[in-house]
């Protein structure tokens, strides 16, 4: 198949990820009239359940692998961690993979990510990479206190520590394996907002509004989007957070949904977190806030679909669910939807899980309004029905 060839509805196509973000890839691209086929090691994984077709299998599995390149005109990933070198052996099949496997590959390293970031004048927190007795004694003092992360496999908070003196940036970089790490100095942050933009094979993009973020214990609890980001950000820093993420994907000749999350820092500075290539949490909303959800345009720029520039009809929040809201009988005991439900411009999504964990993602909660202020109280009243915390 050409490269440039749109793919049209009654092909299929394939996800390497079952996870949640892969179920609502498949629920998007059935509803335009593809098929679909998973990949993913887990016989009950959410998206293997609803798709069409289902392999077993590990991500690097070659007869696995070349079984999807049989069956799919064009493969995504639902997560940033796949085996980037699963994404180089499909496209060696001459199947259309997005993204591709050297964009997902950056995404994989913070510090080739960090790279990246400098590469295209978008600023990011000062930082260093560490990864041998060398480079820990060359840490500058300035860098303290500062956060040390794994340069691979850290999502969600997790592999990361915050140090202070140079005696603690010893003791985390042994306790997390002496492995490659990336030092990032702690500034003093406002909030926390995101970006999704989507690129087509022909440098054509679109994106959606910027998203105001809150995060709890390192894992994203609410998204709040609104049509006048005031007063919680100001124009200027929402113009600039969109031209950076765009200016990051075209750096990495990016083709997908691509999600870049930026802190705003205190005296009203804007910097560059890190990338997620793929559909992001921070984007539920556009599932029933806009006229085109994230997913769709997963599908669009997979298949060389023309791209369209979402419309925010709502104000939207997004609060997560995480199995915390679950008691503790497994799933046999819900948390009291039908009060949820109640309220006005709620929509639930649940991920379809067999088990609640804490810190565990098994769902999330829309709530569409005319106004800003209506979103929120709403949201609030659903928060305090599922004895979630306030924000």
């Amino acid at each position: 198949m050409k490269r440039g060839a749109v793919i049209l509805p009654g092909a299929t196509l394939g996800v390497l990820g079952g996870g949640q973000l892969g179920r609502m890839f498949v629920h998007a691209a059935q509803q335009m009239g593809y098929f679909t086929v998973v990949l993913d090691p887990d016989a009950n994984s959410p998206a293997g359940r609803v798709s069409h077709q289902h392999l077993v299998a590990d991500y690097s599995d070659p007869q696995a692998l070349a079984q999807l390149g049989g069956l799919c005109a064009a493969v995504t990933t639902e997560f940033e961690n796949v085996p980037a070198a699963s994404l180089a052996a499909l496209a060696e099949q001459s199947r259309v993979v997005s993204p591709a496997a050297a964009s997902v590959s950056v995404a994989q390293d913070r510090a080739r990510e960090k790279a990246h970031f400098v590469a295209c004048g978008v600023p990011c927190a000062p930082y260093a990479v560490l990864d041998n007795e060398t480079s820990l004694a060359q840490i500058q003092q300035d860098l303290l206190p500062g956060i040390l992360k794994t340069a691979r496999m850290g999502y969600d908070g997790k592999g990361q520590v915050r140090v202070k003196t140079r005696e603690a940036l010893a003791a985390a970089w042994a306790q997390l394996g002496q492995v490659p790490c990336v030092l990032e100095k702690m500034l003093p942050l406002a909030l926390e907002c995101s970006v999704i933009v989507a690129r087509g094979r022909d440098g054509d993009m679109v994106n959606f509004p910027v998203q105001r973020n809150l995060h709890r214990d390192g894992i994203l609890a609410v998204t709040e989007v609104f049509e006048d980001p005031e007063p919680h950000l100001s124009h200027q820093t929402a113009q600039q957070a969109v031209a950076s993420a765009r200016a990051i994907a075209q750096g990495l000749d990016y083709v997908g949904v691509l999600c870049v999350e930026f802190f705003v820092l205190q005296d009203g500075r804007l910097v560059v977190n890190e990338i997620a290539p793929r559909p992001h949490n921070s984007g539920h909303y556009t599932l029933d806030g806009c006229d085109v959800s994230q997913f769709e345009l997963q599908v669009r720029t997979l298949c060389g679909l023309p791209l369209t520039s979402p419309r925010l009809h709502s104000a939207s929040i997004m609060l997560n669910l995480l199995g915390d809201l679950w008691p503790q009988d497994g799933l046999a005991t819900n948390p009291p939807w039908e009060k949820v439900l109640a309220l006005p411009g709620t929509h639930l999504h649940l991920y379809g899980k067999q088990e609640a964990k804490p810190g565990r993602k098994m769902g999330h909660l829309n709530i569409t309004a005319e106004t800003a202020a209506r979103a929120r109280r709403v949201a609030l009243e659903a928060a305090a029905c599922l004895g979630m915390a306030a924000f």
